[in-house]
């Protein structure tokens, strides 16, 4: 035998062997897989793109996909699709809707591209569909009322359009629907709000809705938090009936077309004017603009403002005077000769005490003596600066457990912390080992003891876990004295950069990072929303974020510079008896390198052309200190030879498109699994510095996005 032909014979077998063995797999993995493991596959195959390989275990070797990652069944039945934040690409396959047991798809944070598929709503028993975060297009398919069990609609942050499909409305279990920063228009179904009376979460926030807002909003009597409808085109005029939602719920309806008068009930009431800025037709209280009487609108909202009587009596009037009686006339004109009187003798008692307290102000009294003048003159100048001349000897709490007076304060130990223009800031260190800080404004200046008062007491109110607590305070013409609580880890600017002239330095990690950005995020928007007086900080930087113990940030300093302006303090002179001045003493400047950038890279661009601060101003303060713990950059950037601000660097860094590892700070290079964390907060960053105010996201908006983050 020919040794070609062996070898023809032997290869012909090897060709046999490997088709038989295929065939032997194929039957295997048939045997072994169920129906919905091959449903997943085939979803599998629509990813393009799983950089993280978190799908490497879905495979045919396993009977069920129960194990695999993102799974979860029941009764092996998939109930359960949830991938979240793994940087998938793709399409979102329509095999998904032939689950007949899934109930939640979690998609979120990723890549998915295309359409929503309308044969994904096969699945009817699906209750949370979540695709927040993607690149998805095109518009709500029609087919979303067969899910009648749909309780949570997350579509936030892609690139849907169209109109809402009016067959939402008969999705009624719907909990919370969230559909913000797309781009959906047209108007929002009628009996919207008659419909899905169990919604507890409504964000329509940053599309292109138009039309009115519905009535039948004010039905929706579970809402919780904040109804955000901003940033749309909605018109015509806010419906009164939004005053019966909750008391407790934020309605937000700032940038859209809406006008007339605001009605003045429920949740509408006491809604500061940064509630409905970006309105330009609306008026009435907040509001500075007054509504056009003729303007019937909203006739049950201007049935609330007194009736304002013509200069022509009515002839009713006029009939009722020609039939009085001579005794009327009578009483009419004793009551107005006694009533002239009583003027007379008024006017004449003033006056006498008006000369008396002119005789009075520089003389003696009758013994001899001089006396404090104590009449009571109807002068100017002395009627407005009487109580501005009261001298506080006592420390004054704002604090009903405040546990110390001024003698234990005064006796105390001090170390010189910081000093700036507004003040020194003392650690004060009672004899019970309790702790304080005590800035004192100086001496001298304007003595406007209400004015600082009335201020001092309203910042005391604020009461939140990021904001620093203002204890007590003392008022004297050569003292001023603001007690706070003592945050004992250093600021934020020293936590990002070090301290000049340590050499130890060890980098924040990105957790820690995020959870100091988050409760800055928390604090703020308790001052810009939840505050009595809707305030605004005005200046935030790094070296008034203080942190405690668990690096739990608080904002202080706020209120200071108003302060410091009632109390007239100017640069005040380092001298105390009580201070121990050898004592390591720290700065307050961020850092060596940042020590002398200017508060103006921190300050909004609009800051240097507009008098009144606005709470857009301290969303960008708050983005550039995002930028700058990310970065781990000073808010000037040295760039060849010449300086560039923080905000322009990172915008040349993306135009010229350098990667990530050139901006990010060098102390996260061990967080390297965080990476969709930190490119997140670097798009709010981005977003809270944009150089026109409209366009910056509300700190609301930011705490959301926030805690989103956190969220599996």
């Amino acid at each position: 035998m020919q040794p070609s032909f062996v070898l023809q014979v032997f290869l012909i077998f090897l060709i046999l062997c490997n088709s038989l063995n295929s065939r032997f797999h194929f039957i295997l993995h048939a045997t072994c897989l169920n129906d919905e493991g091959y449903t997943l596959l085939t979803f599998k195959q629509s990813i393009t793109q799983d950089p993280d390989g978190s799908l490497t275990n879905w495979n045919y070797s396993d009977e069920t996909p129960c194990s695999w990652n993102g799974i979860a069944c029941k009764d092996q039945k998939v109930v359960s699709v949830s991938i979240p934040q793994k940087k998938l690409q793709g399409f979102i396959s329509p095999v998904l809707g032939s689950l007949s047991e899934l109930r939640h798809i979690n998609l979120r944070s990723n890549k998915f591209m295309g359409v929503l598929p309308f044969e994904l709503f096969n699945a009817q028993k699906l209750q949370s569909l979540v695709l927040y975060g993607n690149s998805l297009s095109g518009s709500v398919p029609n087919y979303i009322n067969r899910l009648v069990y749909l309780q949570t609609l997350d579509l936030y942050s892609n690139m849907f359009n169209g109109s809402l499909p009016i067959s939402l409305i008969q999705c009624r279990r719907l909990r919370s629907l969230d559909l913000s920063q797309n781009n959906f228009s047209g108007s929002v179904p009628d009996g919207f709000g008659s419909s899905l009376g169990f919604l507890e979460k409504l964000d329509f926030s940053y599309n292109m809705f138009t039309g009115s807002i519905p009535k039948d909003l004010g039905n929706l009597s579970n809402l919780q938090g904040t109804v955000d409808l901003s940033h749309n085109m909605f018109s015509g005029s806010i419906p009164s009936s939004l005053g019966n939602l909750p008391e407790k719920v934020y309605i937000d309806l700032t940038y859209n077309n809406l006008t007339g008068p605001i009605p003045q009930n429920g949740p509408l009431v006491n809604r500061g004017p940064t509630a409905f800025i970006g309105n330009a037709g609306l008026c009435v209280p907040p509001l500075k603009n007054l509504c056009n009487p003729n303007d019937a609108s909203d006739a049950s909202s201007l049935s609330s403002f007194p009736f304002l009587p013509t200069n022509n009596p009515s002839s009713e009037v006029e009939a009722g005077r020609k039939g009085l009686s001579k005794g009327a006339v009578v009483a009419i004109i004793a009551s107005d000769v006694i009533g002239i009187c009583l003027i007379g003798l008024i006017l004449s008692y003033c006056y006498s005490r008006l000369c008396l307290c002119g005789k009075k102000k520089h003389g003696y009294d009758k013994g001899g003596s001089k006396r404090r003048n104590e009449c009571l003159c109807f002068k100017k100048d002395e009627s407005e600066t009487l109580s501005e001349h009261i001298e506080q000897y006592d420390l004054m709490a704002l604090d009903a457990q405040l546990g110390f007076d001024l003698d234990e304060l005064l006796k105390a130990s001090a170390f010189v912390l910081g000093k700036s223009g507004i003040g020194i800031v003392y650690k004060v260190v009672l004899e019970d080992g309790v702790t304080f800080a005590v800035r004192r404004l100086g001496e001298g200046g304007s003595q406007r003891f209400k004015e600082f008062q009335t201020e001092v007491e309203a910042i005391g109110k604020l009461k939140h876990q990021n904001i620093v607590t203002l204890r007590a305070y003392y008022w004297s013409v050569d003292e001023k004295l603001l007690i706070y609580d003592f945050v004992p880890n250093r600021n934020l600017g020293t936590a990002i950069h070090g301290k000049s002239g340590v050499p130890s330095f060890v980098p924040l990690s990105w957790t820690t990072r995020l959870r100091i950005i988050r409760g800055t995020a928390k604090g703020l928007a308790y001052l810009h929303e939840f505050s009595p007086k809707k305030y605004v900080h005005g200046d935030l930087k790094p070296s008034n974020i203080l942190l405690g113990l668990n690096m739990e940030p608080q904002i202080s300093d706020f209120g200071l510079s108003r302060l410091a302006n009632i109390a007239g303090s100017g640069t005040p002179v380092l001298q105390s008896n009580r201070v121990v001045s050898d004592v390591a003493t720290t700065t307050t400047a961020t850092s060596a390198s940042a020590s002398h950038a200017p508060v103006s890279y921190y300050q909004a661009p609009e800051a240097f052309k507009v008098v009144k601060p606005s709470q857009k101003w301290d969303v960008y303060s708050f983005g550039v200190i995002l930028l700058e713990m990310i970065t781990g950059r000073p808010p000037v950037v040295q760039v060849g030879s010449e300086e560039m601000d923080l905000v322009h660097w990172i915008q040349l860094c993306i135009d010229e498109k350098k990667p990530l590892s050139d901006v990010l700070d060098p102390g996260l290079a061990q967080d390297v699994d965080k990476e969709e964390e930190i490119i997140a907060v670097l798009k709010i960053a981005i977003g809270c510095t944009q150089s026109n105010p409209e366009r910056r996201p509300s700190m609301r908006h930011v705490v959301d996005i926030l805690d989103r983050l956190s969220q599996d």
